[in-house]
């Protein structure tokens, strides 16, 4: 097979490959029908995740068919379409039964792209395939679906769940990348009576108006607004840098949740000495992908409808590297998501 292997910092490439085969009882094999390159994969082959060694399948989402399970696989068979986990989960340890997948002592954890070949392939082993794999319903868009392997559970459970959103709450979301965007559409499953979108990017602000924000702000306005009232009930930080956190400390209103999903690379300031009296709470997190098979179940064809957007692209897995340096510049170009697929299993399904 053919897959994108990392060689260290900077250096990667399309190569082939040996295929994947079963190394436990637990993994299932997969055929890759829908792959994408996140922040996370970004970092990874820019050197800065050293856990990451050289002659690693880089990736983590995907979409796929079940093509082989282990003896000790039972929740798929062979011929089962499934999104695959970013985050990998026993099933067995107490942090897996508490939903802390990402905590797993027993094996689990980021292990795809991270401590075991990943996703950007033609075929993946999966380890603890009955816990780490979910099937898709038949209608849902495969494309689309890749989502539901990290953006998601990430959304949902480091921010709109963290944050605390409930009916009639103000709640702003601080970057509008693809996790950001995210938030605001399962935000609105909780009826708030408000959601701002916030970004430095005027594409990225229309794109979070496309996807349902009531307002799309830049951040200036943002403060002069909120200024005026008690402030947001949520803010939820999904753009990773300093700037933008100290934004929410100001926008928050007293009693109120910061949640943060953002991967700062660099120090933050907190300046305890204006947030003390605010009786905020902040919360923080490493996704864990526990609620993927309940969003599955609670995202309606409309919610679907508005995620789509966040694919901007869609090309053949063989452009990887090309994927890679449009993820390095998403920012400035106003690009979200990739999404990839083999060419081979594109013309298949076209």
């Amino acid at each position: 097979m053919h897959a994108f292997v990392y060689h260290g910092p900077g250096q990667g490439s399309w190569e082939s490959v040996e295929d994947p085969k079963i190394e436990q009882p637990t993994d299932a094999l997969v055929r890759v029908d829908s792959t994408t390159v996140c922040v996370g994969d970004l970092h990874a082959l820019q050197g800065k995740v050293p856990d990451v060694r050289p002659g690693t399948i880089l990736g983590h989402e995907a979409v796929g068919e079940i093509m082989e399970v282990g003896s000790e696989v039972h929740n798929v068979v062979s011929g089962d379409e499934v999104v695959l986990s970013s985050i990998s989960s026993c099933g067995h340890c107490m942090s897996c039964h508490d939903g802390m997948y990402g905590q797993c002592t027993q094996g689990g954890g980021w292990l795809l792209g991270h401590e075991v070949n990943g996703t950007q392939a033609e075929f993946v082993r999966v380890p603890f395939a009955d816990h780490s794999t979910q099937k898709l319903p038949y209608a849902m868009d495969r494309d689309t679906a890749v989502l539901f392997s990290e953006v998601l559970p990430a959304a949902f459970e480091l921010g709109v769940r963290n944050g605390k959103v409930r009916p009639g709450a103000v709640v702003v979301v601080v970057g509008a990348g693809p996790v950001g965007l995210s938030a605001l559409v399962i935000a609105g499953i909780y009826s708030p009576a408000r959601i701002i979108s916030v970004d430095l990017s005027p594409a990225r602000l229309a794109a979070a108006t496309r996807v349902g924000a009531d307002e799309a702000e830049l951040p200036g306005r943002l403060i002069a607004d909120l200024s005026d009232s008690p402030g947001a009930d949520v803010v939820i930080e999904a753009a990773g840098s300093p700037e933008s956190f100290v934004l929410c400390t100001r926008v928050v209103r007293s009693g109120g949740h910061i949640a943060n999903i953002g991967m700062h690379g660099a120090p933050v300031t907190l300046h305890l000495e204006e947030l003390w009296q605010k009786n905020i709470t902040i919360s923080t997190g490493q996704v864990n992908t526990s609620s993927t098979a309940w969003l599955l179940d609670v995202l309606t064809p409309e919610h679907m409808a508005a995620l789509s957007r966040i694919i901007t692209d869609k090309c053949d897995l063989g452009d990887i590297r090309a994927v890679y340096e449009t993820a390095s510049t998403a920012v400035q170009s106003g690009a979200l998501r990739t999404v990839m697929r083999p060419a081979a299993h594109r013309k298949a399904t076209t």
